[in-house]
């Protein structure tokens, strides 16, 4: 399908290939529209349904992943507006629900809306020029798409709330000392180092990737007890699956298992 604000592609020879999302507004340095929003929407929920593609990569341009929320499109909103329209829960959300693994590929800024949008996927990748940021208090507003939540989550309460109470923008070492981010990498070698953690995804059991997926997840929604008795299913669970006894037999003998994801 042809899209307007975002490009498609997809990579891999294996079973399991990797769908790659570029957000598109260069122009507008990828700030987040509902234009946009519903475009990314579709296309991470037409991968999600794709029998063929086992991971998922979200990136952007090499100045900037997303430089936020399209400040032109919503300045003159009233609060009816925003609640009446669903204004970010509307389509933004989306990302939340796809079960497959999503990795972000960070080039540039992230600021606001594109540092929220980064921290939704399952893990971040950045390069050394990646710099993350959730300004919108100058703005006179708040992050609205997660930023207040995700990012305590990610970073803990003292860097979260400086970053949001000052604006202060942190680079992509920091972000990785922090735990932002999962590998930080040089400019150019951004894509190759995201196509390789997708595709070794791919090559696993997709039963097993994407109950890892929702176990881990649930680590944020539950107390450790009640994690460790969800996690402890989804284990028992995998044992009905066939890829489970291939795996064990190909570890076994010595060879590489050849899964069916099922």
């Amino acid at each position: 399908m042809d899209y307007d604000t975002i490009l498609t592609a997809e990579y891999g020879d294996g079973a399991l290939r990797t769908g790659v999302i570029t957000l598109n507004r260069p122009k507008q340095v990828n700030a987040l529209n509902d234009a946009l929003m519903d475009e990314l929407g579709d296309a991470l929920c037409a991968y999600d349904a794709d029998d063929r593609i086992g991971c998922i990569i979200v990136t952007g341009g090499e100045k900037a992943f997303a430089a936020g929320a399209d400040v032109s499109a919503m300045a003159r909103f009233t609060f009816m507006d925003a609640f009446r329209s669903g204004f970010i829960t509307r389509n933004w959300e989306t990302l939340a629900s796809v079960r497959k693994p999503v990795i972000a590929a960070v080039s540039g800024v992230a600021l606001g809306g594109g540092c929220e949008l980064a921290m939704m996927c399952d893990f971040i990748i950045a390069a050394e020029n990646a710099r993350f940021g959730q300004p919108e208090i100058k703005l006179g507003i708040i992050p609205g798409a997660g930023g207040t939540q995700r990012l305590p989550r990610a970073v803990g309460k003292s860097k979260a709330m400086d970053m949001v109470l000052t604006s202060r923008m942190m680079g992509a070492a920091e972000a990785e000392r922090a735990g932002l981010v999962s590998r930080v990498v040089a400019p150019e070698q951004l894509m190759d180092e995201a196509l390789s953690a997708a595709a070794m995804i791919c090559s696993l059991s997709l039963p097993s990737v994407l109950m890892a997926k929702e176990s881990v997840n649930h680590a944020f929604e539950s107390s450790l007890a009640e994690g460790i008795r969800y996690e402890r299913r989804l284990f028992h669970s995998l044992f009905g699956t066939e890829d489970q006894k291939e795996g064990m037999d190909a570890f076994l003998a010595k060879r590489t298992p050849e899964f069916k994801h099922c």
